[in-house]
Protein backbone atom coordinates (compact mmCIF):
# COMPACT_ATOMS: atom_id res chain seq x y z
CA UNK A 1 0.00 0.00 0.00
CA UNK A 2 1.27 3.62 -0.91
CA UNK A 3 2.22 6.47 1.59
CA UNK A 4 -0.74 8.44 -0.03
CA UNK A 5 -3.25 5.74 0.75
CA UNK A 6 -2.04 6.03 4.49
CA UNK A 7 -2.17 9.46 4.46
CA UNK A 8 -5.21 9.80 2.61
CA UNK A 9 -7.20 7.42 5.75
CA UNK A 10 -4.94 8.71 8.09
CA UNK A 11 -6.51 12.40 7.36
CA UNK A 12 -9.53 10.86 6.84
CA UNK A 13 -10.14 9.27 10.37
CA UNK A 14 -8.10 9.56 13.47
CA UNK A 15 -9.64 5.93 14.47
CA UNK A 16 -8.02 4.83 11.90
CA UNK A 17 -4.85 7.08 11.69
CA UNK A 18 -4.40 5.14 15.59
CA UNK A 19 -4.33 1.90 14.00
CA UNK A 20 -2.32 2.60 10.86
CA UNK A 21 0.45 3.98 13.51
CA UNK A 22 0.02 0.29 15.55
CA UNK A 23 0.11 -2.09 13.08
CA UNK A 24 1.42 -2.98 9.65
CA UNK A 25 -1.24 -4.15 6.84
CA UNK A 26 -0.92 -7.65 6.04
CA UNK A 27 -0.39 -8.49 2.23
CA UNK A 28 -3.15 -10.80 0.77
CA UNK A 29 -1.59 -13.24 -1.59
CA UNK A 30 -5.43 -13.33 -4.03
CA UNK A 31 -5.31 -16.61 -5.98
CA UNK A 32 -7.31 -13.92 -8.71
CA UNK A 33 -9.47 -17.06 -9.03
CA UNK A 34 -12.64 -15.92 -8.83
CA UNK A 35 -14.27 -19.49 -9.64
CA UNK A 36 -12.29 -20.72 -6.53
CA UNK A 37 -13.01 -18.43 -3.79
CA UNK A 38 -16.55 -18.26 -4.94
CA UNK A 39 -16.78 -22.14 -4.08
CA UNK A 40 -14.70 -21.37 -1.01
CA UNK A 41 -17.04 -18.59 0.36
CA UNK A 42 -19.88 -20.91 -0.41
CA UNK A 43 -18.45 -23.78 1.38
CA UNK A 44 -16.34 -21.95 4.71
CA UNK A 45 -18.06 -18.23 4.48
CA UNK A 46 -14.87 -16.78 4.36
CA UNK A 47 -12.25 -16.88 1.38
CA UNK A 48 -9.87 -19.95 1.58
CA UNK A 49 -6.85 -17.94 2.97
CA UNK A 50 -8.99 -16.71 5.49
CA UNK A 51 -9.78 -19.77 7.11
CA UNK A 52 -8.52 -21.69 9.60
CA UNK A 53 -10.72 -24.73 8.73
CA UNK A 54 -9.34 -25.41 5.09
CA UNK A 55 -12.80 -27.87 3.90
CA UNK A 56 -12.67 -25.60 0.88
CA UNK A 57 -8.50 -26.38 -0.24
CA UNK A 58 -8.82 -30.35 0.63
CA UNK A 59 -12.12 -30.90 -1.20
CA UNK A 60 -10.03 -28.85 -4.14
CA UNK A 61 -6.89 -30.68 -3.87
CA UNK A 62 -8.97 -34.01 -4.94
CA UNK A 63 -11.34 -32.40 -7.84
CA UNK A 64 -11.56 -30.45 -10.54
CA UNK A 65 -14.31 -29.91 -12.91
CA UNK A 66 -15.39 -33.63 -13.85
CA UNK A 67 -14.65 -34.81 -10.02
CA UNK A 68 -16.09 -32.30 -7.80
CA UNK A 69 -19.13 -33.13 -7.54
CA UNK A 70 -18.72 -37.20 -7.25
CA UNK A 71 -15.33 -36.97 -5.29
CA UNK A 72 -15.09 -33.24 -3.94
CA UNK A 73 -18.40 -33.32 -1.53
CA UNK A 74 -18.68 -37.03 -0.42
CA UNK A 75 -17.06 -36.22 3.24
CA UNK A 76 -18.93 -32.80 3.37
CA UNK A 77 -21.98 -31.99 4.91
CA UNK A 78 -23.88 -29.60 3.38
CA UNK A 79 -27.30 -28.18 3.12
CA UNK A 80 -29.07 -28.55 -0.02
CA UNK A 81 -29.45 -24.73 -0.71
CA UNK A 82 -25.38 -24.58 -0.73
CA UNK A 83 -25.28 -27.70 -2.71
CA UNK A 84 -27.39 -25.93 -4.96
CA UNK A 85 -25.54 -22.52 -5.28
CA UNK A 86 -22.43 -24.78 -6.14
CA UNK A 87 -23.90 -26.83 -8.76
CA UNK A 88 -24.93 -22.77 -10.26
CA UNK A 89 -21.46 -21.79 -9.47
CA UNK A 90 -20.52 -25.09 -11.71
CA UNK A 91 -22.56 -24.46 -14.21
CA UNK A 92 -22.26 -20.87 -14.78
CA UNK A 93 -18.59 -21.17 -15.17
CA UNK A 94 -18.43 -23.95 -17.44
CA UNK A 95 -20.52 -21.72 -19.99
CA UNK A 96 -18.99 -18.41 -19.13
CA UNK A 97 -15.56 -17.31 -20.12
CA UNK A 98 -15.09 -13.79 -18.14
CA UNK A 99 -12.37 -11.57 -17.70
CA UNK A 100 -12.82 -10.14 -14.45
CA UNK A 101 -10.11 -7.88 -14.43
CA UNK A 102 -12.13 -6.15 -17.31
CA UNK A 103 -15.24 -5.53 -15.70
CA UNK A 104 -16.20 -2.95 -13.34
CA UNK A 105 -17.12 -3.14 -10.15
CA UNK A 106 -20.82 -2.72 -10.91
CA UNK A 107 -20.95 -5.31 -13.70
CA UNK A 108 -18.59 -7.93 -11.45
CA UNK A 109 -21.91 -7.51 -9.28
CA UNK A 110 -24.57 -7.54 -11.48
CA UNK A 111 -23.16 -10.46 -12.93
CA UNK A 112 -22.45 -12.81 -9.87
CA UNK A 113 -25.74 -11.65 -8.31
CA UNK A 114 -27.50 -14.16 -11.15
CA UNK A 115 -26.26 -17.00 -9.95
CA UNK A 116 -28.56 -18.26 -7.54
CA UNK A 117 -27.87 -18.33 -4.10
CA UNK A 118 -25.15 -16.15 -3.92
CA UNK A 119 -25.59 -13.12 -2.01
CA UNK A 120 -23.77 -9.51 -1.69
CA UNK A 121 -21.76 -10.16 1.06
CA UNK A 122 -20.26 -13.15 -0.95
CA UNK A 123 -19.55 -10.85 -4.03
CA UNK A 124 -18.05 -7.91 -1.95
CA UNK A 125 -15.53 -10.71 -0.45
CA UNK A 126 -14.91 -11.34 -4.60
CA UNK A 127 -14.14 -7.83 -5.31
CA UNK A 128 -12.39 -7.13 -1.86
CA UNK A 129 -10.27 -10.06 -1.74
CA UNK A 130 -9.62 -11.44 -4.94
CA UNK A 131 -10.51 -8.44 -7.49
CA UNK A 132 -8.26 -6.69 -4.65
CA UNK A 133 -10.50 -3.77 -5.94
CA UNK A 134 -9.24 -0.20 -3.75
CA UNK A 135 -13.09 1.15 -2.94
CA UNK A 136 -15.29 -2.04 -1.32
CA UNK A 137 -17.15 -1.79 1.42
CA UNK A 138 -18.82 -4.78 2.54
CA UNK A 139 -21.04 -3.51 5.13
CA UNK A 140 -22.41 -6.91 6.00
CA UNK A 141 -19.68 -8.30 7.18
CA UNK A 142 -19.81 -9.66 10.56
CA UNK A 143 -16.77 -9.13 11.92
CA UNK A 144 -16.46 -5.85 10.34
CA UNK A 145 -19.39 -4.58 12.08
CA UNK A 146 -18.11 -5.63 15.37
CA UNK A 147 -15.14 -3.60 15.13
CA UNK A 148 -16.75 -0.55 13.97
CA UNK A 149 -19.52 -0.78 16.41
CA UNK A 150 -16.46 -1.21 18.99
CA UNK A 151 -14.54 1.73 17.88
CA UNK A 152 -17.23 3.77 16.29
CA UNK A 153 -19.45 6.15 18.00
CA UNK A 154 -22.91 4.07 16.31
CA UNK A 155 -25.80 4.13 17.75
CA UNK A 156 -26.91 0.26 17.95
CA UNK A 157 -30.83 1.40 18.09
CA UNK A 158 -30.66 2.91 15.28
CA UNK A 159 -29.82 1.90 11.80
CA UNK A 160 -26.20 0.51 12.04
CA UNK A 161 -25.46 -0.37 8.67
CA UNK A 162 -26.05 3.40 7.50
CA UNK A 163 -23.98 4.86 10.41
CA UNK A 164 -21.45 2.24 9.03
CA UNK A 165 -21.53 3.37 5.62
CA UNK A 166 -21.46 7.34 6.50
CA UNK A 167 -18.00 6.52 8.31
CA UNK A 168 -16.72 4.49 5.61
CA UNK A 169 -17.60 7.18 3.02
CA UNK A 170 -14.66 9.20 4.50
CA UNK A 171 -12.41 6.81 3.61
CA UNK A 172 -13.43 6.91 -0.47
CA UNK A 173 -11.32 6.25 -2.82
CA UNK A 174 -9.65 3.52 -0.76
CA UNK A 175 -12.24 1.81 1.89
CA UNK A 176 -11.04 -1.54 1.29
CA UNK A 177 -7.77 -0.48 2.93
CA UNK A 178 -9.80 0.98 5.95
CA UNK A 179 -12.19 -2.11 5.68
CA UNK A 180 -8.81 -4.48 6.24
CA UNK A 181 -6.83 -2.42 9.04
CA UNK A 182 -10.01 -2.51 10.85
CA UNK A 183 -10.11 -6.45 10.21
CA UNK A 184 -6.15 -6.79 10.86
CA UNK A 185 -6.53 -4.99 13.73
CA UNK A 186 -8.91 -7.19 14.94
CA UNK A 187 -6.73 -10.20 14.64
CA UNK A 188 -3.73 -8.55 16.25
CA UNK A 189 -5.52 -7.97 19.16
CA UNK A 190 -6.88 -11.32 19.36
CA UNK A 191 -3.49 -12.76 19.14
CA UNK A 192 -2.32 -10.41 21.74
CA UNK A 193 0.20 -8.55 19.55
CA UNK A 194 -0.72 -4.90 20.43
Amino acid sequence: MTNKIKKHLSQSDDILQDIIHKIDLPKIESTQNVFHDLMSCIIEQQIHYRSTKKIFQKTMDVSNFETLERDGFKNLKLSTKKYETILGVLDFFENNKIDWEKKEDTEVRKILSEIKGVGPWTIEMILLYTLQRENIFPADDYHLKLMMTKLYPIDPSARVKAQQKAIAQNWAPYQSFGVRYLLAYKEALKKGII
